[in-house]
């Protein structure tokens, strides 16, 4: 009978030694308690408490923790926007007593915080400066929850204004703006682009006469040369000047005459064109540089006999 007695005494009491002992993972703090009173804070390892008078009332984590807080406000220019706020936190090792027992609910004072100061700050600015200034916003945010919540044992490590999305109809108006943006541009380009092809254009073409002009000149140089000595040739063997003039005019013209007898599709009708042609325009230049020096010559006389007078 002793030894059925025995059994559970001995059950009841390795049931007890095994309850004294309890783990604390690492970056973690137990909270230990002594009859509901606070006893003290264990650290990570293998711990030992009184049995049946001390309690594990509680686990803190040391690691850096983040809560995400979306609030929607007002700008300044009247538009509606909601931003998400980042908030990177931990428990400061010395205060954990504080972070235990001062709050019962650390993420909806954070978040009220976080509220209270985001409606504080985005009111007072334009939409395109919450986008511009938004590290201010986190900045005012992280100062705050620094000032609040130091106190009860927890240090804001950092804020971070992750997110904001202004209403639908906004959105749709700034891509419109944006988009009206880049047309524009792109049309300035295109326009720039169309003016400097038609000024490349305009000096190709000026260059082109130029060389053109400058072609003529030369080939005019080249046919007057040409002329030149073929009236030197002709003057070596008896021919005058003006009689050598008019062959080579005639000459010429039969040239085209020929030319224009090896071209099959040609319309060009040159006039006169009967065979006595060259013959009497022969004869006429003959006579019109006739008349011309006579006429010359009348000039001169005339007007020396008013210098003699």
């Amino acid at each position: 009978m002793g030894q059925f007695i025995l059994v559970p005494i001995i059950f009841f009491g390795l049931l007890i030694l095994i309850s004294s002992f309890f783990i604390v993972k690492q970056q973690t703090a137990a909270i230990v308690e002594r009859f509901g009173r606070f006893q003290y804070i264990a650290q990570s390892g293998l711990r030992i408490k009184i049995p049946l008078i001390d309690r594990v009332a509680g686990r803190l984590s040391l690691k850096i923790q983040q809560l995400d807080v979306i609030i929607e406000t007002k700008t300044l220019d009247d538009v509606f926007v909601r931003l998400k706020v980042s908030v990177q936190y931990k428990v400061i090792k010395d205060k954990v007593y504080d972070a235990f027992y001062k709050l019962d609910y650390p993420h909806d004072q954070i978040t009220s915080y976080v509220f209270d100061v985001v409606r504080a700050e985005v009111p007072k600015m334009k939409l395109d400066d919450v986008f511009v200034k938004k590290d201010d916003i986190a900045l005012a945010v992280k100062a705050e929850l620094n000032d609040a919540m130091s106190d009860y044992g927890f240090d804001i490590i950092k804020t971070l204004v992750t997110d904001i999305d202004p209403d639908a109809q906004v959105k749709q108006a700034m891509n419109r703006i944006n988009a009206s943006e880049r047309e524009k541009i792109a049309a300035q380009f295109e326009g720039d682009a169309a003016r400097i092809l038609i000024v490349e254009k305009a000096k190709a073409e000026a260059e082109s006469k130029r060389l053109q002009g400058q072609g003529i000149a030369d080939q005019r140089r080249e046919i007057a040369r040409g002329l030149e000595e073929s009236v030197e040739v002709l003057n070596r063997v008896g021919i005058n000047s003006q009689e050598a003039s008019a062959l080579i005019v005639v000459t010429q013209h039969y040239d085209t005459l020929q030319s224009l007898g090896e071209e099959t599709n040609s319309n060009l009708i040159l006039l006169p064109n009967a065979p006595q042609a060259g013959s009497n325009m022969l004869n006429d230049m003959v006579a019109s540089f006739a008349a011309s020096n006579q006429i010359g010559e009348a000039m001169k006389n005339a007007k020396k006999k008013n210098e003699d007078e």
